[in-house]
């Protein structure tokens, strides 16, 4: 097998950083570009890559992360953005890659984990990593007493025009839930903001809060509620839901309780968590905030 340059930490290295995202443009069709043009791109995000004549063959990512678990902070590495050029697999690259990063950070984290879809759910088990199931959370709002707030008044957010409003509040944003949740993560709530979100980022006025969502048929998926202080999640519900909602679905961890609320366990092939940790931290019904996913 050929022997091929490891390089990190590359975000100040233009040609590495192009090749970086025409590979995972390939392989995701994710382009990252609008997310670190604007300058987004921090420290916290760490590539790991083989370099073949100054082209990125392979890689995997470090997202360092403030988790908050149970109302206690833990440091946590994220792994992500894993992927390899279709004419350079078959040679081993993630796995060294793997490797590279876990011995990397072993004594320096207290929590690894990452998110894996179907095609590598036998991969990361080598590695020592546990796979859990995430629950959902929704509200049945035949059974709430939240009532449609019609004279609620709701913008949609555009990066063109409301962009220092969304920097303010990624970069200040009140942690939701001390049953699981992250802080200081403003540079992956920006790309959020600026590549999988960006036509359903919604600003509730009167609350001052982001609600990033969409509405499928007759079901409100929240992605994240975004706001400076504590939110009032009922008062939000009522301004965003409609007459044709009827279920409401949460992609976090709640820590406020309405009426009408379940979580069920979920599992998820196409997004598995799998988690390495010298001991248990996540117990019961949990999900990790989508907006903390890289």
């Amino acid at each position: 097998m050929e022997k091929y340059e490891l390089v990190s930490d590359y975000r100040n290295n233009e040609n590495l950083k192009e090749s970086f995202n025409a590979l995972a443009m390939k392989t995701f069709e994710l382009d990252f570009r609008g997310w670190y043009n604007k300058g987004y791109w921090n420290d916290k995000y760490i590539p790991y890559s083989f370099v073949d004549e100054d082209k990125v063959i392979a890689n995997a990512s470090v997202n360092k992360m403030s988790l908050i678990i149970n109302g206690k902070t833990y440091n946590g590495i994220q792994i992500g953005t894993v992927m390899t050029d279709e004419n350079y697999r078959n040679q081993g690259l993630a796995k060294q890659l793997m490797q590279h990063i876990m011995n990397e950070y072993e004594n320096t984290c207290e929590f690894m984990y990452l998110f894996a879809n179907d095609t590598v759910l036998d991969f990361y088990p080598k590695f020592g990593f546990t796979r859990l199931n995430e629950s959902e959370f929704s509200i049945d709002l035949a059974k709430s007493s939240i009532q449609m707030n019609k004279d609620a008044k709701v913008k949609q957010l555009t990066i063109e025009n409301d962009l220092a409003l969304l920097e303010k509040f990624a970069e200040n944003r009140h942690v939701n839930s001390t049953i699981l949740d992250v802080e200081h993560n403003e540079s992956l709530l920006m790309f959020y903001f600026t590549l999988a979100f960006h036509e359903a980022m919604f600003y509730v006025e009167d609350l001052e809060t982001i609600v990033l969502m969409e509405e499928e048929e007759d079901t409100l998926h929240i992605f994240d509620i975004i706001s400076l202080n504590v939110p009032n999640v009922e008062a939000v519900l009522a301004s965003i839901v409609k007459e044709t909602t009827k279920k409401v679905v949460f992609y976090f961890t709640p820590e406020f309780t309405i009426e009408g609320m379940a979580a069920t366990i979920m599992p998820n092939d196409d997004d598995a968590l799998f988690i390495l940790t010298q001991k248990s931290l996540l117990e019961g019904n949990f999900m990790f905030p989508l907006t903390s996913h890289c």
